[in-house]
Order: structure tokens, then sequence, then C-alpha cells
């Protein structure tokens, strides 16, 4: 994991480092990056046996690409436009929304969310997102950081007689190992062009 631009992000090789430049392009990131979010929460692509939604894609390639604190900022965000009442989760809509959908079955997966782009943010300023193997890992880890969270709440809220894994862990593996796979490519892709570009 050896590279020159050493504690570096994607997000820090583009555009401005430093002054008043740095402030506007880290303000458009954050905007761009809520944005990307809202829009990815809503896509779903056709998958046995549940549809794949691209939200926890973008929510780790956001971490990496931006970094920890960047992406913590980001993350913040947009759970603060959701709460505001703006329909911009997967499973958020006109009837319900806000705090209310927060506060339900995906309460806890939300703060996976937060820990898992802190956690992607901090692995990608070691270097983790400039190798196959070891992006692939770190979205591992970050998938997990989701899903404990996630499916301990739904088991306080509903109940650990439920079948809680079966709700809110099985249908969503194979999906989740697509999107591993597909940033696990993507990442290190970015970081060869940003080094040919530089080169």
């Amino acid at each position: 994991m050896e590279s020159t631009w050493n504690n570096k992000v994607l997000s820090d090789m583009l555009g401005a480092t430093e002054g008043t430049a740095l402030r506007v392009k880290q303000v458009a990131l954050v905007v761009l990056g809520i944005a990307f979010l809202a829009v990815a929460a809503k896509i779903k692509v056709p998958m046995w046996p549940v549809p794949i939604t691209m939200g926890t894609f973008v929510v780790l390639t956001i971490g990496a690409a931006y970094g920890a604190r960047l992406g913590l900022v980001t993350i913040i965000g947009y759970m603060i436009v959701g709460a505001l009442g703006f329909d911009v989760f997967a499973g958020s809509s006109a009837e319900k929304f806000g705090l209310t959908y927060m506060m339900g079955g995906t309460g806890g997966y939300l703060v996976g969310y937060v820990m898992a782009t802190v956690a992607l943010g901090a692995l990608a300023q070691r270097g983790w997102d400039r190798s196959v193997l070891w992006m692939a890992l770190a979205m591992l880890i970050g998938n997990v950081l989701i899903y404990v969270p996630g499916l301990a709440w739904l088991g306080q809220l509903y109940g650990w007689d439920k079948p809680i894994l079966a709700w809110g862990l099985t249908p969503f593996l194979i999906g989740d190992a697509l999107k591993l796979a597909l940033a696990a490519l993507v990442l290190p892709a970015a970081w060869k062009l940003v080094g040919r570009a530089r080169g």
C-alpha cells in the first residue's frame, strides 16, 4: 500500500488544496455527496431475492473518496436533511419520513452508515482504496459496521424471538457482495487514473 501521496484520499487530489478555494471545494463536495446519497437511495436494481439499492455503495464509496472527516460531515448532513422530512432514504415516502422513519426499522442501519463512512475514510487514508484486495476488505468491514447496529436495532425494536437475520441480513448478502466487488474495482481504478494524470 505504498504511495507517493501518503494519507491522501481521492478528493484531496482534485482541485484546490488550500485557502478559500479549498473550503469552497469541500462545501461543493458535501452538497454533491448528499445529493448522490439521496438519489442512490432511490435506485433499485432488480435482483434475487430482493432488489439491490445503491445507498450502501454510495455511502461506503463517499467514505473512501472523501476521507473520515469530510465523509462524516457529508453523512451527517444527509441525516439532517432526512430528519427535516425530505424524502432521501431508501424506504421513506410522502407518508413516512423524517424522524418517524429514522426511528423505525432502519434506524440502526442509519447509525451504521455513519460508522462505516468514518471507517472507510480512515482506511482510505491508509491507502486501502488503492488496491483491489484491500478495498474489498475495507468494504467488508464497512458492511459489518452497517449490519451490526442495524440488526441490533431490529432485535430491540421487534424482539429477538423474531426472524431478525431473515429480515435484515440474509436477503441482502448477494447484492452486497456485488456492490463490494464493484467498489473494489472502481476506487483503485480511479487512483490509477489520477496517477496517470499526474505522471
